[in-house]
This record gives structure tokens, C-alpha cells and sequence, in this order.
């Protein structure tokens, strides 16, 4: 039996959870049919988390002993520092350009009562503390106290995995001899991994109707009246860094769009429905692979990217809902704190790495200009609606960098009409 492309099935799968989604709504968010749909997309998300520690650890300590053979890893990463720096700045200005054009602010009907001052706010300081490891797994633990007892819970910061993968990476590398054994179990290790990962990457499918089938039953749309001129200046800003401006930078750099996003499809689609680079951190690198991006540079990228590179959280988001805010509250602002915005979101994912969401980069942005960081509750009931556009393109210039720079760096030998003359083992599977 012959079964469609790969993504025709993860198209199949959006189709199916969307129709499952307005079902098991009318139903009811109790009904048998919405549970199952949550515990479907659930089990799905955490088995990609499951795999994200062993296989980011792996695979930045085999980048580190691989790129000693690509003979330019320095210019590599600093390539990817600059493309990082150029994509966040090109998203920040179109977020201000629609926030100072649109001002939702001034056309918001949230009641001021919804104000709250967010819990959990970034600063600086979390950046540096995020980058020392509390353990060599980057592993943390939390308790929470309910009715019924206490439940603790693990999670992980892939910040610093990243930052012991290296430093292992390269401490082995310097050993020489000694460290060869271990170098040849973790490239033994990060090919078991990778075929686990393939057995997961088939599940997408049946994934993504059950975590778009949840959002839709759990979310809706009706949030959506208060707030609409807010959430459509971030979904208009969403739609133009998408389709806009990543395909223009892919035909300025000879790459081909139709490619690109056939390979990273599958790795879009799944960071809109899950809300999560982290656990599309996997498909993403599989995706980046599969475009024809050498896995030595492509481990070490991507998982990077997948802490720091944040177009749609960093950047669109934070620079429309600050303008909210000062609109909201009647602030006025100047030339110097469009800048501060500028600056903030160009490298402020790196002063968030390891946190989560964009409420983190969100406060640290009010907090730069003076704003009332009571000003983002006003934002938060229609969050998880925004998050979902805001991942996707996250997980989108998380795959655009490291492609641009081995493109750039002639790592893509890529002819006219997309074909590769490179060609590697491709991580996703064409088919089910």
C-alpha cells in the first residue's frame, strides 16, 4: 500500500484536527473527544521532549569534534551571530512600524481592572545565571504544594546543556588520544538517537491532529473581540517576516523558497501547534538537514537557535506589545526608546535563553523603557492564541539562519531550481 508524501500526511493531519477540534468543541471541553485529543498531542510533545537532552548533548558534542574537518567553524559561528542579529532586527522594525501604525493600544476594549503585574519577569541577571549549570544535565526540580499533596516535577534548561555539551565537546577534542574512546560511543549514542528520532518524527501526523484539535478546544477565538487590533497587528507582523521578508533573504542568498519551506513545513506546522521550540528542536534540525545543511554545523545551530533565535517572541511581539502598552496608558515615547526596543530585542532572546515564553522577553522589554509591567496582563488571555503564530515563526528563522550561513559559507552547493548537488540522508521520511 502506497501512502501520501510526508507532508501531505502532516496537512492530512492539520485537516483532521481542526474538523476533530470544532467537534469535540460543540461537545463540550469535558466530552470524551476533547480529552483524547489532548492526551493525544500530550503524549506526542513529550515524547519529543523526552528526546531533546540525549540528543542535543550528542549531537553538539559530535559537531565539536566534526567541525575541526570543516577547517572554518569560527567563521560559521560568527556568521550565525550576524544573520541572528540581521533577521531579529529586520522583524523588530516591522513590529514597530504596524504597532506605531495600527496602535492597538488605542483601539483596545480590555477593562484596565485586567492589569496584573506578571509573576515571572526577565531581567539580565537570569541570562548569567542561566549560563552556569546547577548539574552537568542542566536538570532542575519543583515542588507544588495543592489540596491533594505535593507533585514535583523535572524540566530541563537547554541553555546550559548547550553550554556542558561544548565544554565536554571540546575538552575531549583537547585530550587527543584518550578522548577518542568516548568520542566514538557518543557518535554511536547520537546514532541511536537519531533513529529513535525518525520512529517519532512518522508519528507527526497523528500528533498534530491531537494538538491542534486541543487548541482549538481549548482556546477558541472569542478572546479574540477585546484585543483585535492587537492580535492583528502581530499576526499581520507574523505573516510578513513568513512570507516576506524569509523568502526574499533565501532568493538573495540563491536558495530556493519552495524547498525551504517544503523541508521546514513539518517543523513550522508542529512549533505552532505545540507553542514549544524545544520540543520541535528535533524535527527542526531533521528539517535543516534535510535542505542540505551539513549535520556538523546543523547540531550545533539549530539547538542554539532554538534558545536565542526568537523572531516571533523576541522581536515582532515584544516591540508591538510595548507599543500597546505606552498606548494604552497614554505614555508617550521618543526616537531613544524605539531604539531601546531595537536593542532590547536584537539581543535580548540571549538575556532569555532557558526561560519560557514570551511574557519573559515581554516584561524585560517594559522594564527597559519604564513601562507598567501591569501593562502585560492585559495581554495575557489571548497569549496562548499569539503563541502559536509566534513559535511557528520562531522555528522558522531557526531553520533560515543555519541554512543562509552553510549557503553562504558553500556548504549548500545548490544549482538552479533547488536541486542540491550535495545530497545527505535525509532525517525525515518521505513517507509513512
Amino acid at each position: 500500500m502506497k501512502f501520501p508524501s510526508f507532508s501531505v500526511q502532516v496537512f492530512l493531519g492539520m485537516g483532521i484536527g481542526l474538523a476533530l477540534g470544532v467537534w469535540a468543541r460543540a461537545l463540550g471541553a469535558d466530552s470524551g473527544l476533547a480529552e483524547g485529543l489532548r492526551i493525544v498531542g500530550d503524549i506526542f510533545v513529550q515524547l519529543l521532549r523526552a528526546l531533546v537532552v540525549p540528543l542535543v548533548f550528542t549531537a553538539i558534542v559530535a559537531s565539536i569534534a566534526a567541525l575541526r574537518e570543516l577547517g572554518n567553524a569560527a567563521r560559521l559561528v560568527a556568521g550565525t551571530l550576524i544573520w541572528f542579529a540581521i533577521t531579529a532586527l529586520i522583524a523588530v522594525s516591522i513590529g514597530l512600524v504596524l504597532g506605531t501604525v495600527i496602535a492597538p493600544g488605542a483601539h483596545a476594549g480590555v477593562d484596565a481592572a485586567a492589569a496584573v503585574r506578571p509573576a515571572t519577569t526577565g531581567s539580565w541577571l537570569d541570562f548569567l545565571r542561566g549560563l552556569v549549570p546547577a548539574n552537568v544535565l542542566g536538570l532542575a526540580a519543583s515542588t507544588k504544594l495543592t489540596d491533594g499533596g505535593a507533585t514535583t516535577s523535572l524540566s530541563f534548561n537547554i541553555l546550559q546543556i548547550i553550554v556542558v555539551a561544548i565544554a565536554i565537546g571540546v575538552a575531549a577534542v583537547r585530550v587527543g588520544a584518550q578522548g577518542e574512546a568516548f568520542l566514538a560511543f557518543n557518535a554511536a549514542a547520537l546514532a541511536i538517537f537519531r533513529r529513535v528520532l525518525r520512529w517519532i518524527v512518522r508519528l507527526t501526523p497523528i500528533g498534530t491532529a491531537g494538538l491542534l484539535g486541543h487548541a482549538v478546544v481549548q482556546y477558541g477565538w472569542q478572546s479574540l473581540s477585546a484585543l483585535g487590533a492587537f492580535a492583528g497587528a502581530v499576526y499581520i507582523g507574523l505573516a510578513l517576516v513568513l512570507l516576506v521578508v524569509y523568502p526574499l533573504l533565501l532568493r538573495a542568498n540563491g536558495l530556493s523558497v519552495g524547498r525551504f519551506f517544503a523541508a521546514a513545513w513539518p517543523a513550522i506546522q508542529l512549533g505552532f501547534v505545540s507553542r514549544s521550540s524545544i520540543a520541535t528542536l528535533p524535527v527542526t534540525e531533521a528539517a535543516v538537514e534535510r535542505i542540505g545543511v551539513p549535520r556538523e554545523y546543523a547540531a550545533f545551530a539549530v539547538p542554539f537557535a532554538a534558545t536565542t533565535k526568537m523572531d516571533g517572541c523576541a522581536a515582532i511581539y515584544p516591540a508591538v506589545a510595548a507599543l500597546f502598552v505606552a498606548q494604552y496608558y497614554a505614555i508617550p515615547l521618543h526616537a531613544a526608546d524605539y531604539l531601546l526596543v531595537v536593542l532590547v530585542s536584537v539581543i535580548g532572546s540571549a538575556a532569555t535563553a532557558g526561560l519560557t515564553g514570551a511574557l519573559v522577553m515581554l516584561t524585560l522589554t517594559l522594564t527597559t523603557l519604564g513601562l507598567p509591567l501591569e501593562g502585560a496582563g492585559l495581554l495575557l488571555a489571548i497569549d496562548p492564541i499569539l503563541d502559536m503564530g509566534r513559535t511557528a515563526v520562531n522555528v522558522a528563522g531557526q531553520a533560515l539562519v543555519p541554512t543562509i550561513v552553510a549557503r553562504r559559507q558553500g556548504l549548500i552547493r545548490q544549482i538552479a531550481g533547488g536541486r542540491e548537488d550535495a545530497a545527505g540522508d535525509p532525517a525525515l521520511p518521505a513517507a509513512a
